[in-house]
């Protein structure tokens, strides 16, 4: 039996015990057939602990506080009650689930669509920063039944006039501490405020500090409680492994793991349905057997491609994990982690679908630089280091393909019918007088694809790149700062006026009209910056957070439009208001110089001893 959990509920540990109750079923919950018939369509029969508890609750009327980490199966806990509420043929927005960040968002849309597949009728959006609004107007427009979004966007469109509650019937608040970390108090207060006095609330926080037990004194009516704990551990019989890979070398890096893995078949997990689409056509574009599978794959579809791996027809599968939930394939020995989740349990779950049936698997995950911290929060969770290994380089590819088919040369020999070849091979040695050796090593390289100068400058290339990234890391390492490898060295407080080019900064440093005595954390900044401006961790680089402002490092130059949104972003209270850094001289006059006056007019000493007091951030950190 299969639990819609990434991990095993504390209930199935004990299932050999005589005296042991039976485990319910979903069958046992009360669920409306179609919501049922999703379940089982996605291989679940056994609820998880979070939703045996809260799926009877709030499908009695109640409101429900859920204390649950990410991985426990809390989605479909708040998911499948809320549909069970909905009317298909009002084409109002019925139920809204607030979620802290983009990623969570899209991954809950996604997951809220998957339970509703055979709802006719019902339409899930998404709504966060950086995604097009007139996209979401029109969808909003229509009558979309559910909206999944993050708090900023909500509140614009709440603002704009194009997102109307007053037809809420149940509001989902997921992740509710980290939305009140980053800032969001504010918002959630004014979508409360905006939605009818008679709705239906889940609330579901990792913890339940005094500041979310305010709000759900205030906003609950008599809540059930429920606390469920979760399951870390991983699976003993695959090996874990990570390598560090920028993000624009993954497509290359993930089909030489792939060209020179033992493994019979591998999942390929990435973090939404449009990276998956296109990380599975670029894996048929190279020839490899791949298909890909995401939320909204027809269940007939999903079928008939499970059943193509399962019977050896296909050796690739590219996966969201709403969509790989569920999945038993036997002979899948590789997991690769394209994207590396957010959430530990999340990793658990990606990871055990190999190592089954008493077979050994390994597990690689692709750590960007700016991804350091994720990889330490789940070893610290799973009490396991990951082995870091090198990326096969091209030369690596072509050696193991030649190994592979010098280790089938004895069995071919014993084949015979080997005269026609021997021919050929002979006359060819005669006529042009090369040695069978040099022969047999040119016919080598072309059956791998190595068609000479070519090939080298591919392999000088990657040498170039990788001894890049050892370069950055040996930087890390004497800058004594290996637990966070992703935030570049301290600044040089020495520098007077403008900060010297530092070689791990990217892009373009701006400074943001928060600091710590505000209340400011790299998480919030980083939360406004993902959900508001629409950016991703790889925009990102180095933020420094000062007494009264901060700066941060973005890839990419914003345009107005961008720098707008951010601008009208809160953190801690306060709006961010981003512009331009243009050094130390730009954030305010100093004694002895007007604001309009020479940056140099004060003496180039007493600049410097400034500039440590004023510039010295609290915080340091690295996405």
């Amino acid at each position: 039996m299969t639990s819609l959990d990434t991990a095993v509920p504390e209930r199935a540990q004990n299932d050999s015990t005589v005296d042991a109750p039976p485990a319910l079923t979903f069958a046992d919950l009360g669920l409306p057939a179609p919501l049922l018939k999703a379940v089982l369509d996605l291989g679940f029969t056994v609820p998880s602990l979070i939703q045996e508890r809260a799926i009877p609750a709030l499908l009695a009327g109640n409101d429900i506080t859920g204390v649950a980490q990410t991985g426990t199966g809390k989605t479909a806990a708040f998911g499948l009650p809320m549909l069970a509420a909905i009317d298909p043929n009002l084409r109002q927005t019925q139920a809204l689930v607030l979620a802290p960040t983009r990623e969570l968002a899209m991954q809950v849309a996604e997951a809220i669509e998957t339970f509703a597949q055979h709802i006719p009728g019902i339409e899930v959006i998404p709504v966060y920063g950086g995604a097009p609004y007139q996209q979401q107007v029109r969808s909003l427009s229509r009558g979309a039944q559910v909206v999944v979004g993050t708090p900023g966007r909500v509140i614009d469109h709440l603002e704009r006039g194009t997102l109307k509650l007053e037809g809420i019937r149940f509001l989902v608040l997921d992740e509710a501490d980290e939305m009140l970390r980053m800032g969001f108090a504010e918002d959630v207060e004014k979508v409360f405020g905006a939605a009818p006095v008679e709705r239906q609330v889940a609330l579901f926080s990792a913890t339940m500090p005094p500041q979310i037990r305010r709000v759900a004194q205030h906003h609950l009516r008599q809540p059930v409680e429920i606390a469920v704990s979760r399951q870390s551990s991983t699976v003993t019989s695959v090996t874990q492994q990570f390598a560090v890979v920028p993000f624009r070398h993954k497509i290359g890096s993930l089909v030489r793991v792939l060209a020179t893995s033992d493994a019979d078949a591998a999942i390929v997990f990435c973090r939404t349905r449009g990276a998956a689409e296109e990380v599975g056509s670029a894996l048929i574009e190279k020839g490899i057997s791949a298909a890909t599978i995401s939320g909204d794959v027809a269940q007939k579809d999903r079928e008939k491609i499970v059943e193509r791996l399962r019977g050896g027809s296909l050796d690739v599968l590219v996966a969201t994990d709403v969509a790989a939930r569920g999945l038993d394939v036997d002979r899948i020995g590789l997991v690769v982690n394209f994207d590396i989740p957010g959430e530990p349990e999340a990793y658990v779950h990606r990871i055990g679908r190999t190592g089954r049936a008493g077979r050994t698997g390994t597990a690689l995950s692709f750590v960007t630089p700016n991804e350091r911290g994720r990889l330490k929060t789940i070893e610290r969770t799973i009490r396991q280091q990951l082995v870091e290994i090198e990326i096969p380089s091209p030369a690596d590819v072509s050696s193991y393909k030649v190994r592979r088919a010098l280790g089938l040369v004895a069995e071919r020999q014993v084949a015979g019918r080997l005269s026609m070849y021997q021919d050929l091979v002979r006359e060819y040695v005669e006529t042009h007088g090369i040695d069978p050796i040099e022969l047999a090593a040119v016919l080598a390289a072309l059956s791998v694809g190595d068609s000479g100068p070519q090939a080298r400058a591919e392999e000088e290339l990657f040498e170039a790149q990788r001894a890049e990234a050892r370069d950055v890391r040996r930087r890390d390492e004497r800058a004594g700062s290996s637990d966070r490898s992703d935030r570049g060295p301290r600044r040089d407080s020495g520098d007077s006026t403008r900060r010297a080019p530092r070689r791990d900064a990217i892009g373009t440093r701006y400074r943001l009209s928060v600091g710590h005595t505000h209340g400011a954390q790299p998480s919030g900044i980083v939360g406004a910056l993902t959900n508001e401006g629409g950016l991703s961790g790889k925009d990102l680089g180095k933020i420094d957070i000062f007494p009264s402002f901060s700066l941060v490092d973005i890839a990419t130059p914003l345009d107005s439009a961008t720098m707008d949104r951010i601008g009208r972003a809160r953190v801690a209270g306060k709006a961010l208001r981003i512009t331009v850094d243009d050094g130390p001289a730009s954030h305010g006059p100093r004694s002895g110089a007007s604001a309009s006056g020479p940056r140099n007019s004060a003496p180039a000493g007493r600049r410097e001893e400034r500039f440590d007091r004023d510039r010295k951030p609290r915080h340091h950190a690295g996405l």
